[in-house]
């Protein structure tokens, strides 16, 4: 419950504030906690980070994968998970901008991103299985289920964060035509 709570206060600072102005002090007076008590769940501020960064990412992959149906055909279900995705601009805005400032803030010793595509793994790898699943019914043409995994997961990223950048964008158009160029560029015909 504490360590919830103290990733919830982290969001909400870096949010924010930032990630420079995220200090461990003012995530744990969000978080209603000591200062020790962020230090004993988390060792240091790139823990935290590493882990609110992680957390973040699988909350809403879940988010996303229980609000779709999955036994819908493929298409559908491509279609529908773009349009959930847009809409977390502004159902999840936070943790996005969170994501956002820990991903291109958070290093290591030496300068290099701590966080990469590494982080990806469970969504390629949930991305391919609806892909060969699409393709095993038919509604898919054959292709590289890993490439085309990673290049939707690209589109999408760029979606978001173009949608952050300009928020006065219609997300439910965005996401509509990216759905038809995607599901165009998959779809047997």
């Amino acid at each position: 419950m504490r360590r919830t709570q103290i990733i919830k206060a982290t969001i909400a600072v870096v949010a924010e504030l930032g990630y420079e102005g995220a200090s461990l002090a003012r995530i744990a007076e969000q978080a209603d906690v000591s200062k020790g008590l962020v230090s004993h769940y988390f060792t240091d501020k790139d823990r935290l980070m590493e882990t609110v960064a992680r957390t973040t990412l699988a909350t809403l992959r879940q988010t996303i994968a229980d609000s779709l149906v999955l036994t819908d055909p493929v298409p559908e279900v491509i279609r529908a998970a773009i349009r959930r995705v847009a809409g977390l601009s502004v159902t999840h805005q936070a943790e996005l901008t969170a994501m956002r400032q820990i991903s291109t803030n958070l290093r290591e010793a030496d300068g290099t991103l701590r966080l990469g595509l590494t982080e990806y793994e469970e969504t390629y790898q949930g991305q391919e299985a609806l892909f060969r699943r699409g393709q095993e019914e038919g509604s898919l043409r054959d292709f590289d289920t890993r490439v085309m995994s990673i290049t939707y997961q690209g589109a999408i990223d760029t979606m978001v964060t173009y949608l952050h950048e300009h928020p006065e964008a219609d997300a439910h158009h965005y996401a509509d035509a990216l759905a038809d160029l995607i599901v165009a560029a998959i779809k047997r015909c």
